[in-house]
């Protein structure tokens, strides 16, 4: 017998309202459970061309290379620039928060001379200053964006930065990690050429894969590349011949109870209709962010440019921001985040991402904040806060 001592797996029940994960639905948790098939088994390619699918009515697009990259929405971001960038190309990164930089890192990894685009943690990029980036370049390939900064709750216009790229011939790259499925995301209306996401935030799906749709225009650009693709893993040219339809050729196993769990993640957007549900997310977000504010407390991001789906929000002077969230955690079983990078010890972060975006959690988390708060010295004004959320509730 193994003298190999380990604890049983009971999990706590939490309410998840951090920068994600979120909670998930019981049809996704169900879905997971469900029997296991080969990765090449008629029924489980089925699934893979359903949640194809689905994925493209969600990212409302048409482009036939849509599909679940098999990994978080890191491995999505890599994909996009491992693939479309080669050592010696130029690219212009908008940068006003932590994903932002990453993908300037990220960026220069590949060997790709990077132009970074920066504005402070909670505004969003001026697209005077991306179009100045690139007037200052001679070519530049490939122009990438975070379109819900999760570090910092900004949400970045998209149209006039896809309009500059139409008009000084740059793919145009999005990261939608903290949007798809709550905000408004349209690839085709909005001249996306690249975009990515993750599964555990708006989607409601444990983390672990990272939603990838690419155009035409942009695949013609990777068969144009001089030099192969640096990793395997994630190289289109190889994963399209796994995930489009007709012959499949093996690549790798594909996670099966993640897709499962996408798939049934997908078909609760697409029943919930994704008009109704970015209006829930509007609604939800909107309350919060009154409730917050009648509160006493003031919120981060830049005002007409906030997320619905994460809130940002000061830490008032002489708070302990970190024991707060910990009482959260110990005393009503909510999660919510703490700032990163420059905003670390001064925000707070709050989710109200798909299965997590209710009503209810509004009120709850408005409630318990208020009380700690009021607890630890802080003059919250809480009746206020809850009667401002439930009047936009109503």
């Amino acid at each position: 017998m193994s003298t190999i001592a380990y604890q049983s797996l009971n999990p706590p029940s939490r309410i998840l309202l951090g920068p994600g994960p979120s909670n998930i639905h019981p049809r996704v948790q169900i879905a997971m459970s469900a029997l296991m098939v080969g990765h090449l088994d008629p029924y489980f390619i089925s699934i893979m061309e359903d949640t194809t699918r689905l994925l493209r009515s969600v990212f409302r697009t048409q482009n036939e290379l849509t599909f679940p990259v098999s990994g978080t929405g890191s491995a999505g971001m890599e994909a996009g620039f491992d693939n479309f960038l080669e050592a010696g190309d130029t690219a212009v990164i908008g940068s006003n928060g932590l994903f932002g930089e990453r993908m300037v890192d990220n960026a220069q990894r590949t060997g790709a001379q990077v132009i970074p685009v920066t504005a402070d943690w909670g505004r969003i990029i001026e697209p005077e200053s991306i179009e100045k980036a690139l007037k200052s370049q001679k070519k530049v390939k490939l122009l990438a964006v975070v379109q819900a900064e999760t570090s910092t709750g900004a949400l970045q216009p998209l149209l006039e930065i896809a309009s500059l790229c139409k008009r000084y011939g740059a793919l145009f790259m999005v990261d939608t990690v903290t949007s798809l499925g709550g905000h408004e995301v349209a690839v085709d209306d909005w001249g996306i050429d690249i975009c990515y996401s993750g599964t555990q935030k708006c989607l409601s799906c444990p983390p672990g894969l990272a939603p990838f749709s690419v155009n035409a225009a942009a695949m013609a650009v990777l068969k144009s590349r001089t030099t192969k693709v640096k990793s395997w893993y994630l190289d289109l040219a190889l994963l399209s011949n796994y995930w489009s339809t007709g012959t499949r050729f093996y690549h790798h196993t594909a996670p099966i109870s993640m897709i499962y769990a996408l798939h049934e993640a997908l078909a609760l957007v697409v029943e919930e209709g994704l008009e109704v549900r970015v209006k829930r997310h509007l609604r939800n977000g909107g309350a919060l962010q009154a409730g917050l504010e009648a509160m006493g407390l003031t919120l981060h991001a830049q005002k007409g440019h906030r997320l619905s789906s994460l809130t940002t929000v000061g830490v008032p002077e002489g708070i302990d921001e970190l024991k707060i969230r910990q009482q959260l955690l110990n005393e009503y079983s909510i999660e919510i985040g703490g700032g990163l990078g420059p905003l670390k010890g001064k925000i707070w972060r709050i989710g109200l991402m798909g299965h997590s975006s209710t009503a209810e959690n509004v009120l709850l988390v408005l409630a318990a904040l208020g009380k700690l708060l009021s607890k630890a010295g802080f003059r919250a004004d809480t009746a206020a806060g809850e009667m401002a959320a439930i009047q936009l509730l109503s």
